[in-house]
């Protein structure tokens, strides 16, 4: 494991270079890796653990998330099982469930839970709000977590690509005295590129605040308010819409990924240069309260209790399919559809 300083701070890291993946193979050549989930994590993280040569199954019930998997190359009854039996079969549990379906699973879940296995997650939801989720993990069973930062899609998609998606690590519990070996190999496993130390506290707290802010929620916020201001002072959906998500995505992300914002600034105009540097204070001002509000309901628990009650309800895909569908049918993002397909690679 490596120090390494982040801007003044030093940081535990481990990189692919000090911890290969011929050691992750070695440490978990005994352990029967149980993938539960195959919604948003589960196909990235099983399929990356299967080519990287882990002994891995996954465990799924019946339905559309079963067929996919059956369609990823998982054989029933050789790599394919219920959840319950997947379960028995593994000593290390990877919980890739959403956080609803992990309450409504876990007793099913406890009760493989025998001395000295692992219990994986991927977010520290579950053991940070313990009291919402009633998730109460034995005493003698390591607790681990990687979290790629990003979506389980990205983490094949680099995988594929040769790269690696960055994750958090974390131990909850170190119950049989391997826990870190576990949990790096796991990570190693999965496709990161480097792992970084976190807490499952401290993993929920900046993944539910960067989720609703700047990841998702407040990029959308903000591109919507760009947009609609072009759109009531006359400018046309095309011109609106390349101005405030195109350029940001296909121009400047890019550049500001790859060396910094300062460098990004430095590769445009002058006049681009002057306004950002002048104008980035008042949107700061103007959004650190939000920020710091939405922090606040986070750590409250007030967020998490959210998303239990929403995303427990019945009807809740129902309802989740009209407001995507509401987004997707919005001026902006219709434009959009128009704008991508006359990108040259398209073409």
């Amino acid at each position: 494991m490596a120090v390494m300083n982040f801007g003044g701070v030093d940081e535990n890291v481990v990189t692919r270079e000090e911890f290969p993946l011929e050691k992750a193979r070695e440490v978990l050549k005994d352990e029967v890796i149980a993938v539960i989930g195959y919604g948003v994590q589960g196909p990235g993280q099983s399929l990356n653990l299967r080519d990287n040569g882990f002994n891995v199954i996954v465990g799924q019930r019946p339905g559309k998330t079963y067929d996919k998997a059956v369609a990823d190359g998982w054989v029933p009854g050789e790599t394919l099982f219920g959840i319950e039996e997947a379960c028995e079969r593994a000593t290390i549990i990877q919980v890739l469930l959403s956080d609803a379906a992990q309450i409504e699973c876990w007793p099913r879940i406890k009760k493989y839970l025998t001395p000295g296995k692992a219990l994986y997650f991927s977010h520290g939801f579950a053991i940070t709000y313990k009291e919402r989720t009633n998730i109460i993990p034995p005493a003698d069973v390591d607790v681990i977590l990687v979290a790629p930062k990003g979506s389980g899609t990205s983490l094949r998609r680099m995988f594929l690509q040769g790269r690696g998606l960055n994750s958090s690590y974390a131990i909850f519990q170190d119950a049989t005295g391997r826990a870190w070996d576990r949990v790096i190999a796991l990570g190693i496993g999965v496709g990161s590129g480097y792992l970084f130390e976190t807490t499952f506290k401290k993993e929920v707290y900046s993944d539910l605040t960067g989720e609703r802010g700047t990841l998702m929620g407040a990029i959308q916020g903000l591109l919507l308010a760009q947009y609609e201001t072009l759109r009531e002072n006359g400018h046309e959906p095309s011109e609106a819409f390349n101005e405030t998500v195109e350029e940001l995505t296909q121009s400047l992300m890019p550049l500001f990924a790859e060396n910094g914002m300062d460098w990004m600034y430095a590769n445009c105009s002058t006049t681009a240069q002057r306004g950002a540097l002048d104008w980035m204070g008042p949107f700061h001002d103007a959004v650190k309260p939000v920020f710091e509000k939405l922090y606040r309901e986070v750590a409250c628990g007030n967020e998490a209790q959210r998303s239990i009650d929403t995303n427990s309800k019945p009807d809740y895909r129902e309802g989740l399919e009209k407001e995507l569908a509401a987004l997707r049918e919005s001026e902006m993002w219709r434009a959009g559809a128009v704008v991508r397909k006359l990108r040259p690679e398209n073409n």
